[in-house]
């Protein structure tokens, strides 16, 4: 009788793996410094060891994005972050002594808090950047003592399967594990009743990410993007924002949820800074088919997208400009489009490019610009050029986003000592440097109560006397 062929397991579900891991955490308490960092360092090896797979993996996906952007954004940017959590580990876990309660203080009764890992932590990533959106929180996971499941998009098959791969040649499956599959099983996962849950991704989504945590009232740290501004100020150096700019929104060409979205700019000098952006852009990108060092849209589906954009523009009466030459549908490479004054109603005015295109508008008063910025949706990112300092101060104060940089784009994103993340319908929580150690710790508050309590002799302790109720109402005071 011929042997039975084996028959293959199915992979864990992320329930199951949710389950041996919390079981895995609960008996394993408390989560050592030594052990936190040596899960760290295990993932800084993965990566290290990996980093060309890994490239040459988002390039198959992306249909050629530049190995050289790979291993700058997803590469070294999670290394970035996971050694600052390896390095910083043993100051951010001390207790933090706090103010006892008065007046046992003064018979020796002391308070602190202690930050403990929560548990399990479900993270989703997200295509545009397939490696950083699951290492970068998980440094911030791991630091705080937790164990984490990981969701990669299924928009980088190549990616996800790597990285599934990888993780189970580095980590047991009750320390860090991955679960893939499409939108099914992404909905599936957030479903699951994680300690915490990481999404990064569209607000559309990470609305119907939040509402399924809420049934089971997870925490969430959402990373979600948003059309983040320029402003120009009338004083900036027109050459040196155009430059930036174009350095920046060339990046995975435009595909980054801190990608400059609308430039704001004096109107006297519009057609300046139009002029000095397609010169600058040109120089980065003097040919855009071909051009291996352009990273394509991610898929059709992404390119129509952002074509249509500009075609809706065009339609409404807006003026488009292009730089870096003619585009290559066949390879999804676009040239920037400068799409100046589009209507309110136009697509492109309305959602989040995420691509080569961005949108021009001009003002008169910066303060015409600062309050269409703050009529909108709150963004992940804010950016001013100018040397004025006054009006530094009145774009800081006067509008909220995530995070801001001073006459540059994208670098307050690489603060590793500095929160990351969004407000509003950008996001909520961080990662990065002890905010994010914070954000997936619980801050748990101490009392110690001292050698004596003085409660009974001072009448503080029932049958209450109309001393201790004078005594009280003393305390009453503005």
């Amino acid at each position: 009788m011929p042997t039975p062929a084996p028959v293959a397991s199915a992979a864990p579900t992320a329930r199951e793996l949710l389950a041996s891991q919390r079981e895995a955490f609960r008996a394993a308490l408390p989560v050592a410094a030594a052990t936190r960092r040596e899960r760290l360092q295990r993932a800084i090896d993965l990566l290290v060891a990996h980093a060309e797979e890994l490239c040459a993996a988002m390039r198959e996906d992306f249909g050629g994005r530049p190995e050289v952007f790979s291993l700058m954004n997803d590469v070294l940017g999670a290394l970035a972050t996971l050694k600052v959590a390896r390095d910083r580990l043993d100051t951010w876990m001390a207790d933090e002594p706090r103010a006892s309660v008065a007046p046992f203080d003064q018979f020796g009764a002391t308070a602190w808090v202690r930050y403990q890992p929560k548990g399990v932590v479900g993270i989703i990533g997200t295509w545009n950047a397939p490696v950083y959106t699951l290492f970068a929180p998980l440094a911030s996971v791991f630091a705080a003592g937790n164990r984490a499941v990981l969701k990669p998009s299924e928009v980088d098959p190549r990616t996800a399967d790597l990285v599934a791969h990888l993780v189970t040649q580095h980590f047991a499956p009750e320390e860090l594990a991955v679960v893939t599959g499409g939108p099914e099983v992404a909905a599936d996962f957030a479903a699951q009743p994680w300690d915490h849950l990481v999404f990064t991704g569209s607000t559309i989504v990470g609305r119907k990410v939040m509402q399924a945590a809420a049934a089971n009232l997870v925490p969430v740290t959402l990373e979600l993007g948003g059309k983040s501004p320029v402003l120009i100020g009338a004083g900036a150096d027109i050459a040196n924002a155009a430059e930036r700019i174009a350095v920046g929104k060339a990046q995975n060409s435009g595909q980054l949820c801190v990608a400059p979205d609308t430039v704001w700019v004096p109107a006297a000098q519009r057609d300046a800074f139009v002029a000095a952006l397609k010169t600058e852009y040109a120089r980065l990108y003097p040919t855009i088919a071909g051009n291996a060092d352009v990273t394509p849209a991610v898929n059709q589906r992404h390119y129509e997208r952002v074509e249509s954009y500009v075609a809706d523009a065009a339609a409404h009466g807006a003026r488009v400009e292009s730089a870096g030459g003619s585009g290559a549908a066949d390879e999804r490479r676009m040239p920037l489009r400068i799409v100046i004054e589009p209507p309110a109603d136009s697509a492109i005015a309305q959602h989040e490019i995420f691509g080569s295109a961005l949108v021009l508008r001009s003002y008169h008063a910066i303060d015409e610009a600062i309050a269409a910025i703050n009529a909108g949706e709150r963004p992940l990112a804010l950016y001013y050029f100018g040397n004025d300092a006054a009006e530094q101060a009145k774009v800081l104060d006067q509008t909220l986003s995530g995070g801001v940089a001073i006459n540059d784009v994208l670098m307050h994103a690489a603060l590793e000592d500095a929160p990351f993340g969004g407000v509003g319908a950008s996001g909520m929580g961080h990662y990065h440097g002890r905010e994010g150690f914070v954000e997936f710790s619980h801050a748990r508050s101490v009392y110690r109560a001292g050698s004596h309590d003085p409660r009974r002799e001072w009448g503080m302790l029932p049958p209450y006397t109309d001393a201790f109720k004078t005594m009280l109402h003393q305390g009453v005071t503005p």
